[in-house]
C-alpha cells in the first residue's frame, strides 16, 4: 500500500479529528503501518508506523466512541476540546502528507485547519440535528460514528 492522495488524506484525517479526535490518528497510524513508504523512518514520525501505535490509537478511539455519549462529556467546542482535536488533526496530517513525501508542516497545516473548520461545523450541525429531528443526541452520535468509520475506511482505501 502507498499513500497516493496526501493532500486529501490530510484533510480527511483533519475532518475526521473535528468529530472524534481519537479516530483520526488511530486511521493514519493503521494505514501507515500497513504502507511501504520510507519517508518516516528516522523521523520523530516514525512511531505512526508501528502496529503497537495503531492498536492502542483504536482503543483510544474506541473509548472516545463510548465516552462520546455519556452526559457530562464536556463539548468539542470548549478549549480543551478544540486543543486536542487541533493537535490530533495536525499529527494526523502531518504523519500521512511526510509519508507521502511532502513536507511535515505542510500537512499538520492542512490537518489542524481542516480539524478545527469540522469542529465547529460539526458541533452546529450535530446541534441543529437534534433540535430539527427530536432525535436523541446519542443516536445522533451513533450516526456521526458510523460516518467516522466509513471516511476512515475510505481514506484507508485510498492510501
Amino acid at each position: 500500500m502507498k499513500i497516493t492522495k496526501p493532500v486529501w488524506q490530510a484533510v480527511g484525517l483533519g475532518a475526521i479529528a473535528g468529530s472524534r479526535a481519537m479516530s483520526a490518528p488511530a486511521i493514519a497510524s493503521h494505514i501507515l503501518s500497513h504502507q511501504s513508504s520510507k519517508n518516516l523512518e528516522r523521523t520523530k514520525l516514525g512511531f505512526m508506523r508501528s502496529n503497537k501505535t495503531a492498536m492502542a490509537f483504536k482503543l483510544l478511539a474506541a473509548s472516545e466512541f463510548v465516552g462520546d455519549k455519556l452526559p457530562n462529556t464536556p463539548n468539542r467546542i470548549s478549549l480543551l476540546g478544540i486543543a486536542g482535536r487541533l493537535l490530533s488533526g495536525a499529527l494526523s496530517g502531518a504523519s500521512v502528507y511526510k509519508a507521502g513525501g511532502g513536507k511535515v508542516y505542510i500537512g499538520a497545516i492542512l490537518g489542524g485547519s481542516a480539524a478545527i473548520l469540522s469542529t465547529f461545523g460539526l458541533f452546529y450541525l450535530r446541534k441543529a440535528t437534534v433540535k430539527g429531528t427530536h432525535i436523541l443526541d446519542p443516536i445522533i452520535g451513533g450516526i456521526e460514528d458510523a460516518l467516522v468509520l466509513g471516511a476512515g475506511a475510505g481514506l484507508a482505501k485510498t492510501a
